[in-house]
């Protein structure tokens, strides 16, 4: 989002705005029958959201909307709101989740809650009778072991979805120090994902194949090309 903002020559990451907007203006009919994400650039849940309360004053808005409201997360802090959603008529939440590997996602997902208390909140808002699912992503191949995630969730998850790792230009690099420096045997293999967009069909084949096998509710949400325009 850096080249939408004015934070050129900034680090993504390093720093934040925080939107003022009159939460009156928020017409909860006018979303019906229509979908509502939250949110899908910066998490709605990061500890600010603790001070600001941004996401909970939008929810509070759409109460009586009959849109199909998405919580998408990777912070434990999402329970906080567990009361809002058991008043929505049409809601999910979401956890986002790459890996088990605590020292892993530590390098991959720096300032985002643990693993583990991702899915504790998930687990404390499916047995408060709300709609949950697992958002597999990044996928690293060879590196994001699916089976053991969805294995860990399955009590406490309705559905799942999966996303592929962005091999956009501007990834690339950090993408391969982080192979470089953490799997050095991967390495090979994921210079043939990078020119070869076909390979993430056979992975999505075997993903379909282990779901439909379990019979349980999912999306594979595969972008070719790495979301880049070539």
């Amino acid at each position: 989002m850096i080249r939408f903002t004015n934070h050129k020559g900034e680090k993504w990451g390093n720093f934040l705005d925080i939107k003022r907007y009159d939460f009156n203006k928020i017409k909860p009919q006018k979303y019906d029958g229509k979908r509502i994400l939250l949110s899908s650039v910066t998490d709605p849940y990061i500890p600010l959201e603790l001070k600001y309360q941004n996401t909970r004053k939008i929810l509070e808005r759409l109460v009586d909307t009959t849109a199909f409201v998405s919580i998408l997360t990777k912070s434990k802090f999402v329970t906080r709101d567990i009361d809002l959603f058991k008043q929505f008529q049409n809601l999910e939440v979401g956890i986002s989740i790459s890996t088990l590997d605590v020292n892993f996602a530590k390098l991959v997902e720096r300032g985002a809650s643990r693993p583990q208390e991702r899915l504790d909140a998930l687990k404390e808002i499916h047995d408060n009778g709300i709609k949950t699912y697992t958002f597999i992503s990044p996928f690293f191949p060879g590196i994001t072991l699916y089976k053991d995630i969805i294995e860990k969730t399955l009590e406490y998850t309705d559905s799942y979805m999966f996303e592929n790792l962005n091999f956009r230009p501007h990834n690339v690099p950090r993408i391969f120090k982080l192979v470089r420096e953490q799997y050095p045997n991967l390495l090979s293999m994921y210079e043939r994902f990078r020119k070869d967009n076909s390979l993430w069909d056979g992975l999505a084949s075997e993903i379909d194949a282990y779901c439909q096998n379990l019979n349980i509710e999912y999306y594979i949400e595969f972008h070719h090309g790495g979301f880049s325009k070539s």
